[in-house]
């Protein structure tokens, strides 16, 4: 099993990597579902005035390290996305809700795992996005990046989508096969499989259903 890379075709993705199991993989939500950064850096424009800042600014996971931002605007721009404080929408990254609404639909329904603190909007907002009744998926929120590997394991899942490198480490030391979604704060070494978008994510996964990616 190697890493993808962005000269990795889809059909080479498929052939060399270790196929997802579709009843056995669950999701990282901001970042990997939702397009969160996108929209923190509207609310910081639109609260704070900031506007000098480009998403590709964003390349460590702990934004005071490599911004100019102070501590205090980063802890209320997160503090307003976990509260669903914001009038413009949290857009899905592309191409999550198709993948996403096929798995919750024919099989098992969607895990999706995050270290927010409280589920706040989320669920209203993964109802509305991918057409699913509540029953289709669950939305585990651990307040901490440290226990997403236990809160796996509870569930059986042996593949999860994460965007922070830190968390694949420890996924892969607790046995969960970690699949790292490209963004500017990962693009350092590392040996996990690798997705830039959701259309090579599709390719990885062994759909057992009748419709084809």
């Amino acid at each position: 099993m190697r890493p993808l890379d962005k000269d990795t075709s889809l059909g080479e993705a498929a052939n060399n990597s270790k196929r997802i199991d579709p009843y056995s993989v669950a999701f990282d939500f901001d970042g990997v579902v939702a397009d969160t950064m996108r929209l923190f850096l509207k609310l910081a424009d639109d609260v704070h005035g900031i506007n000098h800042l480009a998403y590709e600014d964003f390349t460590c996971y702990a934004l005071s390290e490599c911004t100019d931002l102070k501590e205090a605007t980063i802890l209320d721009i997160v503090d307003r996305l976990q509260d669903g404080h914001y009038t413009d929408p949290l857009d899905p990254i592309p191409g999550a809700p198709g993948v996403l609404k096929r798995l919750g639909e024919h099989y098992r329904p969607l895990v999706f795992v995050t270290a927010r603190p409280h589920v706040g909007p989320v669920a209203d907002w993964v109802q509305q996005t991918l057409s699913l009744d509540a029953t289709r998926f669950e939305i585990v929120t651990t307040g901490s990046y440290d226990t997403k590997a236990n809160e796996l394991h509870q569930r059986n899942i042996s593949f999860f989508i994460e965007d922070r490198l830190e968390t694949c480490f420890q996924l892969q030391l607790a046995g969960v096969t970690p699949v790292v979604f490209q963004q500017p704060w990962n693009r350092r070494a590392h040996p996990f499989m690798e997705v830039a978008n959701w259309e090579e994510l599709a390719a990885l996964i062994a759909w057992t259903d009748e419709k084809h990616p």
